[in-house]
């Protein structure tokens, strides 16, 4: 504990300093879907490489088909805990530049009107920002006391922000160098400013496009409207039956495998004190439309869904055209929770499209993407190592929380190196990732580097 406390210190002393480096990183436009910043996203991982090894990690720049992954590794002994730390170095265009009030690669201090400040620029929180904080709390624990007490592998990606094309075949390259105990990922949020998280549920996705056909082109209402099928009327038909009266999704099997939540965890998300009527009002809404009897949060966290994402078919520019259109197609994605298997729900939502299509129509799949749901054992030893840790430094008790989304590098760590990811984030939601005048709260920053100190602390005990 003595050499925690020293450590602490030592971040509190050096915090200027690693505000520094941040803003050097930041300064930096590593920009990967746009192959204009190429040179700059290559400038980000050797800058990361080079401060890597000067604090004591074995760091290299790995060539991929696009951008450059970072891998750094600290070895201390065979029988201490390894972790693998994952972030992404590169960041979102600017897009609407003329919405910044600074430039975003000018990373400025602004002051909140409560007094607290925050770091503006692009990457500041998504994700920079973020995986510094761990850097940093190594950084500290090498300068005190010359080692660190696990083992560490670090790999920061440069194509999250791209779709990570090239993350795939870089893992299964180098599967057994990147292995470890357990995956520490730094992109997600706390539960609110004083309240930190571990976010230990992540739904799966299943996306479909559908293209239902009718007639060979497409056809003058008047003259056919009535006596043909219209494949809007088809498609809307179909859609408006994937839902029963209370909200569930009828696709037969769609259900098998979903559990209820446990006891435990109902208790925990209800200590959240989560206001359902805050979170829909804030975007215009009184009622929650998910299934009957469940809470907004269990809806969003621990209950699959299927939602219509786009629907297109006929004219539907300026003016008015009576026409019956050849073609409709919709985008349907359902979201899908611990138990569900993607390709089951996939062959069943198209036999329930199969099995309502009339005569005439024919209808055509396009999948985009699918992967199951994960979650984090309650008893994982490590996660409940790394909510005390939390629970120390913010002195409010760590929330643990479900994601509605889809981290896909979750996934990918438990199928292709067999290991579970905690992921612990020190963002918040007014954060604006991915929008002009992206921050990051300046406590988020401090506080984020002292609670992986903490963490880091807190795995290597073998208690």
């Amino acid at each position: 504990m003595s050499s925690l406390t020293s450590v602490l210190a030592r971040l509190d002393a050096d915090f200027d300093k690693s505000l520094e480096r941040l803003f050097d990183l930041l300064r930096l436009k590593s920009i990967s879907t746009d192959t204009a910043f190429k040179p700059d996203c290559r400038k980000a991982a050797e800058w990361l490489v080079a401060d890597l090894s000067s604090i004591g990690f074995e760091a290299s720049l790995r060539e991929t088909p696009g951008h450059p992954m970072v891998v750094a590794h600290y070895r201390k002994a065979h029988d201490a805990p390894h972790v693998l730390f994952y972030g992404h170095y590169d960041v979102q265009p600017v897009d609407p530049l003329e919405l910044w009030k600074t430039p975003p690669f000018e990373p400025r201090v602004e002051e909140a009107a409560d007094g607290s400040k925050r770091i503006v620029a692009r990457g500041a929180a998504d994700d920079k920002g973020q995986l510094l904080t761990f850097v940093e709390a190594a950084r500290a624990f090498l300068a005190e006391t010359g080692s660190l007490p696990l083992n560490v592998t670090i790999l920061l990606e440069g194509e999250e922000e791209s779709g990570s094309p090239s993350l795939v075949p870089f893992l299964e390259a180098t599967k057994k160098e990147l292995s470890a105990d357990v995956a520490l990922i730094c992109d997600t949020s706390m539960w609110n400013a004083t309240t930190p998280a571990i976010t230990t549920m992540l739904r799966g996705l299943v996306g479909e496009e559908i293209v239902i056909t009718c007639a060979d082109r497409d056809l003058h209402s008047g003259l056919y409207g009535g006596a043909s099928w219209n494949p809007i009327r088809v498609l809307t038909s179909i859609l408006g039956d994937l839902h029963d009266e209370t909200g569930r999704v009828v696709l037969p099997g769609f259900y098998d495998g979903v559990s209820d939540i446990s006891p435990d965890v109902k208790a925990n998300w209800d200590r959240l004190d989560f206001d359902e009527t805050a979170f829909l009002g804030g975007v215009g809404l009184k009622t929650p439309a998910g299934e009957a009897g469940r809470t907004v949060l269990e809806q969003l966290w621990a209950r699959p869904t299927a939602e219509i994402n786009g629907i297109s078919g006929g004219y539907t520019g300026e003016g008015f055209k009576t026409v019956l259109p050849s073609k409709a197609s919709a985008k349907v994605s359902f979201r899908l929770v611990v138990g569900q298997n993607p390709d089951r729900i996939r062959a069943s939502f198209r036999k329930f499209v199969e099995d309502r299509l009339p005569p005439d129509a024919r209808v055509e799949f396009h999948a985009h993407g699918g992967g199951p749901g994960l979650k984090i054992s309650d008893e994982n030893p490590a996660l409940k190592k790394a909510l005390g840790a939390l629970t120390d430094e913010w002195t409010q008790e760590a929330a643990v929380i479900g994601g509605g989304g889809s981290i896909p590098i979750v996934g990918l760590f438990k199928d292709i190196l067999g290991m579970d990811s905690l992921l612990i984030g020190f963002g918040l939601d007014d954060d604006r990732i991915h929008s002009p005048n992206e921050k990051y709260e300046m406590e988020s920053f401090r506080r984020g580097q002292r609670s992986w100190a903490r963490i880091i602390a807190a795995l290597a005990d073998k208690a």
